[in-house]
Parts: C-alpha cells; sequence; structure tokens
C-alpha cells in the first residue's frame, strides 16, 4: 500500500495516496481507526439490526428501516453504480475494504499504525494544547461494554448508511401531523401550525464574493445544525492523490467529501433546501391466499411484495416484522389490519432512491476532482439525495448558487398530506429542473428560509437567521477569514417579537384584553409587572450567561404549556398510534413551540385569550424565577448510542443561542431547555489562500472516549473559535520529523 497517513495538532487525518481507489482505502481504514465503534452502530442502522445491541430503544428505528427497505436500496443502487459507473462503484468497494482493515485493528490494540503513518507534534508557535497522536490503535471501549465485535462492510454499507441518515431529511412524516391538526382542529390549522418541525435538519451558509473581501477573493462561510451526536456526525479530513487535493467534511461511513469541501482552486458548501420530495400514500391491502393485495388507481388489486423479517433485540424476545411493498413503494406503517391499535391504515412511502435506483454517488469523485464552480455545477447534475441548496466559488472569481437534488414532479395535494393510492393523479411524472440564483450585493445567504428552493418545498424556516446574516454582512464594506465568527456566534432572537410585545400590552391596571370574548385583565403584581419591564428592556441576545436570556426562555415556555394544554388545542394532544419513531412530529408541545411566533400574531386562535394566558405564564415564572443565567439550563445534549456513555462526561457545557439565532442551538420550549440540535460543525473556506481557512466540530477528531483528540476541539467549538486548515504536506511532515 502506497498510502501516508499524516495527523495535524488537533489529531485531524491528511491522507497521501498514488491513486483515487488507494485514498479511498486509506480513508476508511483511518476512519475505521477513529470511529470504530460509530461505524459499527451506522452499519447496524443501515441494516435495521441496531436492537440486537442498543436493545428495545432501538426497536422502532429497526423496524422502520426494515420496512422502507434501506439495506435493500442501498444493494440495488450499488448494483446499478456498477453498471453504470464502474470507476465510482470501485472507488466506494475500496473504501469498504479499508473500513474493514481498520475494524480488525482495532481488535488488537498491540498493533502499531503502519509505519509511513506520522505522529504529529504542535508546531512551537502553536497556541493551543499540544497533543501528539498515539502510536497504537485503541478499540472503543463501547465494544467492551455490548459484547459487540466490529462486523463486516459490504460494498453497499456506505450507500446505506448515507440513505439511513438522510431518510428522514425531508420530514415525511410532517404530512401526518397536517393530517392529524387538520381533522382534530380543523383544515385552517394546517397554516397556524407551518413551522420548521422538531425533526427538521437546517443550517447557516453566506457567501461573500471577491468584491467585498480583504483579499479580492470569495469566501464561503457556515455552519450545518444537526442533532449533535458524540461521535460527531462530520469528520474533518484530507484527502491528497495525483489527481486532487481536498479538505472537506466527510461523512463517516460514506467516501470522499460530499457537502462540504475546498480543493485549493474551488469551494463549495451546502444547506438543506427544505424541498418535498417523498410521498405517503394511503394504501387499500388485503391478504389472499396468495399473500397481500393493494387497490390500484385502475380500481383492481395488485399483487405487492411480501415477506417476513426477524429483528433481534438485546434483553427480549425476537419480533418478527411484515415487510410489504405496493406499486408505490414499501409499506412503512400499519398494514392489512390497520395499525397497532387497530385503526384501518397503512401508509407507503415513496422516496427516489427506491424509484431510481440511484443515491447519487456519482457526483462524488467529480466532486473530489473539481477546478472550478463550472466542475461543481456539472458534478451536482448528478446529486440525488438530500435536496440542498450549493454555493461554490473558484480561484477566477467563478460563482455558483443553486439547488442540488431530484424533486418528483407531482400534484401539490402529494406534498401535504398522504394522499389515496387507489385515486389516480398522485403519480410521480418527472423531475424538477433544480432552480438557480444569483448574489445581491455581492452576498449571498442560505439559512433553509424561501429561497432558490421555494417551487420545490412546502414549509421553510423562519427567515430570522437568514435576515440577521444579509444585515450583518450588509454592515461592513469588506471582510476576511478571520471576521466569520462573530456571524457564526451571532445571538440576536429576532423571533422574541411577537412575545415581548404582547408582554407590553400588560399592566398594573385592570385592562381590557384584544380578544373580544374575554373578560378584563386583572392587574399585574409587582414581581410580575417587575419581569415584564425586565424583559422588555432586554437585549434579545440569548446569551449563555444571560440572566434576562433565561426569564425570557421561562416565560416563553410557560405560554408554549399554557397553549398546548387549552382545550381549544388538547384534541391535537394525542397522537395517532404511528411508529414511535415518527412521534416526534406529531407531538403538539414542540409544534407550538416551534410554531408560537405565528400563533401569537393571527388575529384569532381559536378564540384563545392569548393576553390571559401569557399574563398567567409571566405570573407563574415571576412566582419561581430563574435561579441563574441561560446557559445554566441551555446545556449540550448529545446523542449518544449508548445514553450512559454520557456519565463519563459529567455535565455537558452551557450554550448560548437559541432555536432562531444564527447561533443555532435548539432547546424545545416547553419540553427542556437542552438543546440536542445545533452547530455539527462549522467552517470558512477562503479562496485568496485554502490555508486560510478555519474549520471546528462540537468534540473533536476521534471518537474515542480518552483519546486526547476526542473532545479537544469542544473548547474551541463553545467560544466560537476555529481551528486552522493544515494542507502542507511539507509542513506536516516537518513538524513529524521534529
Amino acid at each position: 500500500m502506497s498510502a501516508e497517513t499524516y495527523r495535524d495538532a488537533w489529531g485531524i487525518p491528511h491522507l497521501r495516496a498514488d491513486t483515487p481507489r488507494e485514498l479511498a482505502r486509506a480513508q476508511g481504514r483511518v476512519t475505521a481507526r477513529d470511529r470504530a465503534w460509530q461505524l459499527e452502530v451506522e452499519r447496524h442502522r443501515a441494516q435495521g439490526t441496531s436492537a440486537s445491541f442498543l436493545g428495545p430503544e432501538a426497536l422502532s428505528w429497526d423496524r422502520l428501516a426494515r420496512r422502507a427497505r434501506l439495506a435493500d436500496t442501498a444493494r440495488r443502487c450499488f448494483t446499478a453504480l456498477e453498471q453504470k459507473d464502474p470507476e465510482t462503484a470501485a472507488w466506494v468497494r475500496a473504501y469498504a475494504d479499508g473500513v474493514n482493515e481498520g475494524l480488525t485493528e482495532t481488535t488488537h490494540p498491540t498493533h502499531t499504525h503502519p509505519t509511513h503513518t506520522h505522529p504529529t507534534h504542535t508546531h512551537p508557535t502553536h497556541t493551543h494544547p499540544t497533543h501528539t497522536h498515539p502510536t497504537h490503535t485503541h478499540p472503543a471501549p463501547e465494544f467492551a461494554r455490548t459484547g459487540l465485535a466490529p462486523g463486516h462492510w459490504d460494498p453497499w454499507t456506505p450507500l446505506g448508511v448515507w440513505l439511513a441518515t438522510h431518510i428522514l431529511f425531508a420530514g415525511f412524516p410532517a404530512k401526518l401531523w397536517r393530517e392529524h391538526v387538520a381533522t382534530h382542529l380543523g383544515p385552517e390549522a394546517v397554516a397556524l401550525f407551518a413551522a420548521d418541525g422538531p425533526g427538521t435538519a437546517g443550517s447557516n451558509g453566506w457567501l461573500v464574493s471577491g468584491e467585498r473581501t480583504t483579499t479580492g477573493h470569495a469566501l464561503i462561510a457556515g455552519d450545518p445544525h444537526r442533532f449533535i451526536e458524540d461521535p460527531g456526525v462530520y469528520q474533518q479530513i484530507h484527502l491528497s492523490c495525483p489527481e486532487f487535493d481536498v479538505v472537506g467534511l466527510a461523512v463517516p461511513g460514506v467516501p470522499g467529501v460530499a457537502h462540504f469541501g475546498h480543493t485549493g482552486t474551488v469551494a463549495w458548501a451546502i444547506t438543506n433546501a427544505m424541498a418535498d420530495y417523498q410521498d405517503l400514500y394511503r394504501e387499500r391491502l388485503r391478504r389472499t391466499g396468495a399473500g397481500v393485495e393493494a387497490l390500484g388507481p385502475d380500481g383492481t388489486w395488485h399483487r405487492a411484495a411480501r415477506h417476513t423479517e426477524t429483528i433481534h433485540v438485546a434483553g427480549e424476545d425476537t419480533v418478527e416484522v411484515e415487510i410489504i411493498e405496493t406499486d408505490r413503494g414499501p409499506v412503512i406503517a400499519g398494514g392489512p389490519e390497520g395499525l397497532d391499535d387497530g385503526t384501518p391504515a397503512a401508509l407507503s412511502l415513496r422516496y427516489p432512491p427506491r424509484v431510481t435506483a440511484d443515491l447519487g454517488f456519482g457526483a462524488l469523485l467529480p466532486l473530489l476532482r473539481a477546478r472550478r464552480v463550472a466542475d461543481v455545477d456539472r458534478a451536482l447534475d448528478a446529486w440525488a439525495e438530500p435536496v440542498n441548496v450549493v454555493q461554490a466559488a473558484d480561484t477566477e472569481g467563478g460563482l455558483l448558487h443553486r439547488v442540488a437534488g431530484r424533486v418528483p414532479v407531482r400534484p401539490a395535494a402529494n406534498g401535504l398530506r398522504p394522499v389515496p393510492a387507489w385515486e389516480p393523479g398522485h403519480e410521480w411524472t418527472g423531475w424538477h429542473t433544480p432552480p438557480r440564483a444569483g448574489l445581491t450585493e455581492g452576498v449571498a445567504v442560505m439559512a433553509n428560509q424561501r429561497g432558490p428552493s421555494t417551487p420545490l418545498g412546502v414549509e421553510f424556516a423562519a427567515p430570522h437567521r437568514a435576515d440577521r446574516i444579509a444585515a450583518l454582512l450588509a454592515g461592513k464594506e469588506r471582510w476576511s477569514a478571520s471576521d466569520m465568527p462573530a456571524i457564526h456566534t451571532d445571538t440576536h432572537l429576532a423571533s422574541a417579537t411577537p412575545l415581548l410585545d404582547h408582554l407590553a400590552t400588560l399592566t398594573t391596571e385592570t385592562t381590557a384584553t384584544t380578544e373580544t370574548t374575554a373578560p378584563p385583565l386583572t392587574p399585574l403584581t409587582p414581581k410580575a409587572a417587575a419581569l415584564r419591564d425586565r424583559l422588555l428592556a432586554w437585549d434579545r441576545r440569548m446569551d449563555a450567561d444571560s440572566a434576562d436570556a433565561a426569564a425570557y426562555a421561562a416565560v416563553r415556555s410557560a405560554v408554549v404549556r399554557r397553549l398546548a394544554a387549552h382545550p381549544a388545542l388538547a384534541p391535537a394532544a394525542v397522537a395517532p398510534a404511528y411508529p414511535e419513531v415518527l412521534q416526534p412530529w406529531l407531538a403538539l408541545v414542540p409544534r407550538v413551540a416551534y410554531a408560537l411566533e405565528h400563533l401569537l400574531r393571527v388575529d384569532d386562535l381559536y378564540g384563545i385569550d392569548r393576553a390571559a394566558t401569557i399574563r398567567g405564564a409571566l405570573e407563574e415564572i415571576a412566582g419561581r424565577p430563574p435561579a441563574g443565567p441561560w446557559g445554566d439550563t441551555h446545556r449540550l445534549a448529545p446523542w449518544r448510542a449508548l445514553p450512559d456513555a454520557a456519565t463519563a462526561h459529567g455535565d455537558e457545557p452551557g450554550l448560548s443561542g437559541d432555536h432562531d439565532c444564527v447561533l443555532c442551538t435548539s432547546p424545545v420550549p416547553g419540553l427542556t431547555d437542552r438543546a440536542a440540535r445545533g452547530p455539527a460543525a462549522r467552517y470558512v473556506w477562503d479562496l485568496a489562500d485554502r490555508e486560510n481557512s478555519r474549520w471546528v466540530v462540537p468534540h473533536g477528531a476521534s471518537g474515542v472516549p480518552g483519546s486526547p483528540h476526542h473532545r479537544d476541539q469542544q473548547p474551541l467549538w463553545l467560544d466560537g473559535e476555529l481551528a486552522p486548515v493544515v494542507t502542507d504536506f511539507d509542513r506536516l511532515t516537518k513538524e513529524s520529523d521534529d
């Protein structure tokens, strides 16, 4: 093997090989060394076998993975890739081979790295803590705790990991919520709750053209917002061979650099386009002596594919799952006998890779080889899932702002709710041409708001983050890479306005409410009046050390709880008996929380006396105000496959930010101040000098607890600082030899 592995001061792997295939193998190997446990979890999640070692809490996901045919779809996509693009298929296969080699090493802790691997020493002028990468491989302790041994990766496994990671990205369960709320509160309620849902992932991203920078070359910066996991969902990596030299954020388990990369002459970044590209169909199923049939739009019954699979559950009996697939797609909920509570229902899911046998992996190698934005543009024509808004810039002044991904052409009704499979008019008839956009005054901002992808989606994020980024960029004529963290970490909360406006109407005297049928309000108590005055004077920044931010969040949560408990909305509190994994989209309190701004602004909210509700919430919190600042309760809550592993790290840190801040660290008002979602990475790509680029992840490069690089980037991440991007192999070699 000709691959060489270097490590910088943060333990980030820098790989060099003679060919792309050898490089992919090295990437798989080093990822397995750094993230063995994470890779094992993701492989099992893609196969629907995670309950075998994680227990019954993982069963609902495994059922969905099996019923949605994720593994089978990944196999189909890889088979099609072999036929259509054998070079990329061989490259993916090499990555899987490297993962298997690296996983074998994790079971032998005395194995040393190959002699071409260089332990990195911190440069003497570096101001950050010095860590030396160990010269042996540590097995992840989670294997010992679960009694699990690393399993084998097939060539299609990376595709399965990608599919499992993104199957819920388009938020198809939101269609179940719209149907649920329309059924219990009326059709008009759908618009009331049209807001970013609790399962939605997002991002910030902005491009500043050369005319607006200090160097005359473009800058791209941002941060993907996802569930914060430990180990992290992004892996900083440097991939170099004679054909390309790329730094970027990889998804562990997937070769190359898909979402965020810099080749030296061109850089790109993405955000979630909030497109709707998955459909739910209500199916009419019946059992026959030969199996299961589904009623089609032609009015006749058609044979559905059917078989059963067994899911092993740690500590419990095995579970048998019936797998049914109609002409629309796999049935993910219900069946011929209905839901678990007996409700007659069956839902099939139609999603592009299942239809086309294409996950878009054909874009990955062309992205690595890109030299100009035109190359990125051509590569993205092959992109499939998830659907993203992409920004790119190159060293010659080229700029790109477009949507990438596959969105079916079908009736608008398909995007709103589950549609009847037995009625004609809900078929897919083609694919949308991805929209494009330009820059405004030298900048382009993407933050999941309505923009170029508007024709492709139904619900988008509120415009607050995008508007705030645009306003900050407009406040300065020339920007540098070192200026960008101030935008990453901005904590202004524009969505606080409606609640604060309502507070401003409350007085210490008896007054009439704004609701026509409501009785007059009694005067505020002195404590409540003082809290109101304090919040009205607040600077609207959700800083971790702000007691006023904590007080605002407490009042907001009390308002959410009171609204959700009101008899007018309470009928929507009991969710239908869909699978547990879909229930977060169907919970009333989070829906009220994320739609609060709109619920407080509409002319009438089912006759609810909002002034009285807010007054009651204010009095409640005035009687027991938060004892400390926002960061005391607004703490990081990363997902771990083994939850009790958190005890090894003690209390997680307090955070600045909030759901609608640029620093988007999302609590669920009314339920918890803890933040499970936030910036899964931050980056600044400098087109003037790649070595002037910066990046950071929430934890570190290593997924092994106890490694010096497991959590060494967290202080930077918390403080809004970024680590340097190192691409000079001569410097890496010199540091290794010092």
